[in-house]
């Protein structure tokens, strides 16, 4: 043993594998990995004394995009104000861990607490049939409803209505962020078919928070809300927000606040913000001006629009080349991470290179449609983290549909090398995007040595 590995060092380990075992048996606890139903949910939660009804208050996040950052602002707004998060988002990136952030450490939770709620929750399943994120979701719930927090921010998994979330009845505020095409084959074929998933989140009585939509969708929406008198919000209408001189400005009934950007990248990140502070409003947890100019300057979430600027695969990369990291995996996704690199190219013209995998579930010519124009060449890479990743040669075929130039690569590695040799030859400094997926996302993160824990 080297000198030194501690006796802790082996128990981080134990526990890490005690983990890993656990989550491998309860992946196989049903044949689908998705299975959009409510009553399995019910009878664990039970079993387990109803973790879902001794949860501090909580805030209900749904949408196709931006909630995982409307979450971090959140969550960043309400730390600046001196309140304790308990935090529920997935998917994670590197490890499972990181989708359960426990308000009284302000940490996500340990290897050996984790373990502990899975186990009991295995336990009382005994072995039934449940999915994964059922399961895991319980395990999640039984650790908010034990440890101290001011707020639980609770992110929706898939769509809404038969989360495995959508089991608590008296949130605070529920909130819907942008809704696009996704997830089709468990949520509907058409856009109005999704928002209804996604609306089912709304409670009687119970304020909601609605994003910018397609406006074919909006009604869907206030009708949702009219049903069960839940007070209804929607940007651009009860409340706005629009950059002013390198700030924004966001604007409701009770005023209007000079602001500075948030600290995440993208115009986008406007509206997510909005969407914070206007939560934040209803569920009557403001924070004040100044410390939400503080907060706003401080959010931190990983794998979005990312920059990287060190580490073995940024060196891997062209002398002088601008390297940027993103998740987002659907054509909404694709609008707005290519518009941002518009945004790049206006202020400092490169050439833009996608390096992207992307999962077999997903619409690779719906995404990369939106970079039409923009990105000189598309290598397609294999995501060693997953066994659903689509093929380098048929996302290649996708690219191509969609109107780019593209190559598939065996790795990583190959698709950057490449774009050295590009380099090289055209004496241009490339601008890297590395997208399509947060388990790509994942996998850069891990061995770029820039673990988000």
């Amino acid at each position: 043993m080297n000198a030194n590995y501690t006796a802790s060092d082996v128990e981080r380990e134990s526990a890490l594998d005690q983990v890993t075992a656990i989550l491998d048996r309860l992946l196989a606890l049903h044949p689908k990995e998705i299975d959009l139903s409510l009553g399995r949910m019910y009878r664990l939660l039970e079993a387990l004394g109803s973790p879902h009804e001794k949860l501090p208050p909580t805030v209900h996040i749904a949408g196709t995009n931006g909630k995982g950052s409307v979450t971090a602002t959140l969550r960043s707004l309400l730390e600046a104000d001196g309140k304790r998060c308990h935090v529920y988002t997935s998917p994670h990136l590197v490890r499972f861990n990181e989708r359960i952030r426990l308000g009284d450490t302000g940490e996500f939770v340990s290897d050996a607490d984790l373990f502990d709620a899975l186990h009991r929750c295995e336990e009382a399943n005994g072995g039934d049939p449940i999915t994964f994120f059922e399961i895991t979701t319980a395990a999640a719930l039984l650790l908010f409803s034990e440890r101290l927090a001011d707020v639980l921010l609770l992110e929706v998994g898939l769509g809404g209505r038969l989360d495995a979330t959508n089991v608590i009845e008296n949130p605070l505020v529920t909130v819907i962020t942008p809704v696009s095409m996704d997830h089709e084959k468990f949520l509907g074929e058409t856009l109005a078919d999704i928002a209804a998933e996604k609306a089912g989140i709304i409670k009687s009585g119970c304020p909601v928070v609605i994003a910018r939509q397609d406006e074919s969708i909006e009604p869907v929406f206030e009708l949702a809300a009219a049903r069960v008198n839940a007070p209804f919000f929607r940007f651009g209408q009860e409340f706005m927000a629009m950059p002013d001189q390198g700030r924004f400005a966001f604007q409701d009934e009770g005023g209007l606040f000079d602001l500075p950007l948030p600290s995440l990248p993208g115009s986008h990140q406007i509206e997510n913000s909005a969407i914070a502070l206007k939560t934040l409003k209803e569920a009557n947890l403001w924070v004040g001006e100044e410390t939400a100019a503080r907060a706003l300057k401080s959010i931190n979430w990983p794998g979005r629009l990312q920059s990287l600027r060190h580490g073995p695969i940024f060196e891997q990369c062209p002398a002088g080349a601008e390297v940027w990291l993103d998740g987002g995996h659907n054509p909404g996704a694709g609008v707005l991470v290519a518009a941002f690199m518009g945004e790049q190219e206006e202020r400092n013209p490169k050439p833009l290179y996608l390096v992207t995998g992307m999962l077999s579930t997903k619409d690779p010519e719906g995404y990369f449609r939106a970079f039409e124009g923009l990105a000189r060449h598309v290598g397609t890479v294999p995501i060693s983290t997953t066994t659903a990743a689509r093929d380098p040669f048929e996302l290649a075929d996708c690219a191509r549909a969609a109107g780019l130039r593209a190559t598939p690569f065996g790795s990583l590695e190959a698709a950057l090398s490449d774009i050295c040799l590009s380099s090289d030859r055209d004496g241009e400094p490339p601008r890297i995007l590395i997208c399509g997926s947060l388990y790509l996302a994942g996998e850069v993160l891990a061995r770029n040595g820039m673990m988000p824990f």
